[in-house]
């Protein structure tokens, strides 16, 4: 469903901010593909601008591709704006940019929705999730678009059932040059832990679309334009078991009748790996990764974090578990906690070297609004107010002494021969189980001239004119000999920005979390 259509038409401008450069947007992959520049669409505000009166007409731009001109603010009535914290200076930024054409400005999301003092400028704050606070702002813009005398604060207090939901305004965005798809079935997360503001903000018993309104939104995304892969963005796939398992075959139905051409992805935790029902049907479904917040390899640790579930099974058994399915596990893993030691970071690299996962998100720890941990840290003292630092949280040890553990970790685990060594054993021990998916429809000209383009441009900037090319060749030319030419340019592509970023990482030009507010050059909008 959609808002009702008003009598009067208004013309909404809808910015993305755009992101910090990090370890998980994923930039160094771009110029190896054909045309990528933004990782992927985002959900909320296409699903804004698909509820929005039909009436109305909407432009979505994302300032991860191009900045919003001038042109585009003039011939907007309104902006509306959406993102998380690290992007909060780039959304302010919007805003003032906005506020220069006269413009009322409303931001929603996840970021004000935590914390709406963050944005003293906005003309509305949307706290909350699609429900009552949207009705009532498209209420008042459509009675009066000029700027009110002062900040008006919505807060949703009857959220819009998931099942209800629009498809996403896919249409308004450019997919063919997003590194990945998005989709969304289920929000919130039965799970407390401690550092994690989504219960806070979305509650702890997920709340679902239907399988139906997901193969819709397949079919939409596909018509769209996005190739490759989609991740689903659920706080956790499996929050509600139940749900998970009656929409897999659904996912399977529609992968048989479009021949596979999308590899899928989520967010799960750990424990995933005792339910072999659902890892089955994700293979059947063509899920090739899973991203599982394992966050640290000591049970001590896991404890004291409220993350319990993750002894449910032995850490290493869970991972081949997963592996056994196909799915290469993706790793959180967290620096930083109050019961890490000088030996954690040789426990970390140990534990690299024995669960061969290849991609690993290594953060120092972050407190986050509307978390336990910000509420015990507050409590503690413990919480510092210094945007020039990697992290807000006073360590249990030397500050100095985590952020140079995390920076050797990043740069001893992406060594490119470490790195490309974890990716053979995926290719051998995880890949090789995967289904094998028809030919028919993914051996198109398409696919083709795409693969031909990236194996290209991964052999000149890489093979060439890279600083690696000795751990390259010989990783390539096996894969070359195997005939694992779609396996060279999924690692390739992955593992060079994992290489380039880390490299910046350990000599200490990235950010040390994905969530700190310590900013580089992202206050500078989009070219």
């Amino acid at each position: 469903m959609r808002a009702a259509n008003v009598d009067t038409v208004r013309r909404i401008l809808c910015v993305f901010p755009r992101y910090t450069p990090s370890f998980g947007s994923f930039e160094h992959a771009y110029p190896l593909t054909d045309g990528v520049r933004a990782f992927m669409p985002p959900q909320g505000l296409l699903l804004i601008a698909a509820y929005l009166p039909e009436n109305w007409q909407v432009r979505f731009i994302d300032e991860n591709m191009r900045r919003a001109t001038d042109e585009d603010f003039a011939w907007a009535e309104a902006v509306f704006v959406s993102g998380m914290h690290i992007q909060r200076r780039q959304m302010n930024d919007i805003c003032q940019r906005a506020h220069a054409f006269d413009l009322p400005t409303a931001i929603g999301g996840p970021s004000v929705s935590a914390c709406p003092d963050y944005y003293p400028s906005f003309d509305y704050l949307h706290v909350g999730e699609l429900g009552d606070a949207t009705d009532e702002l498209i209420a008042r813009l459509a009675r009066d678009c000029s700027r009110p005398a002062q900040q008006v604060v919505l807060k949703t207090a009857d959220r819009l059932d998931m099942a209800s939901f629009p498809l996403p305004a896919y249409e308004l965005a450019d997919l063919k040059h997003y590194f990945l798809g998005s989709i969304q079935f289920s929000s919130g997360c039965p799970y407390q832990c401690e550092f994690c503001d989504i219960p806070g903000l979305y509650g702890r018993n997920p709340r679902l679309k239907t399988p139906e309104q997901i193969t819709a939104e397949l079919d939409k995304l596909l018509e769209c334009g996005i190739r490759g892969s989609v991740y689903f963005v659920d706080d956790n796939f499996i929050g509600n078991r139940k749900a998970t398992l009656e929409l897999l075959p659904h996912l399977i139905e529609w992968q048989k009748k479009t021949g596979f051409v999308l590899r899928f992805s989520c967010e799960a935790t750990l424990n995933i790996a005792k339910r072999p029902e659902i890892l089955a049907g994700m293979r059947e479904a063509y899920f090739c990764t899973i991203f599982c917040g394992i966050e640290t390899p000591d049970p001590a640790a896991l404890k004291a974090m409220h993350k319990d579930h993750n002894m449910m099974v032995p850490i290493m058994e869970g991972i081949r578990t997963i592996n056994s399915y196909g799915m290469e596990v993706v790793s959180g893993i967290i620096l930083g906690l109050d019961t890490d030691k000088p030996e954690t970071e040789d426990h970390l690299m140990q534990f690299i070297e024995a669960s061969q996962i290849p991609l690993l998100t290594i953060n120092l720890l972050q407190a986050l609004p509307k978390t336990p941990l910000w509420d015990r840290l507050a409590r503690e003292n413990r919480l510092i107010d210094d945007e020039g630092r990697e992290s807000n949280v006073d360590f249990r040890m030397p500050y100095d002494e985590v952020v140079g553990t995390w920076r050797r970790c990043m740069g001893a685990a992406y060594e490119p021969a470490k790195l490309l060594q974890r990716y053979e054993f995926q290719i051998r021990q995880t890949y090789s189980k995967r289904i094998k998916p028809p030919a028919d429809k993914r051996s198109t000209w398409p696919n083709i001239r795409l693969g031909l383009i990236m194996l290209r441009n991964i052999f000149w900037r890489v093979g060439v004119l890279g600083d690696y090319k000795l751990e390259f060749w010989k990783f390539a030319l096996r894969r070359l000999a195997r005939g694992e030419i779609e396996h060279l340019i999924e690692a390739l592509t992955v593992g060079h920005h994992l290489i380039m970023f880390a490299r910046a990482a350990s000599g200490g030009q990235q950010n040390a979390s994905n969530y700190s507010m310590r900013l580089r050059e992202a206050s500078v909008p989009a070219e």
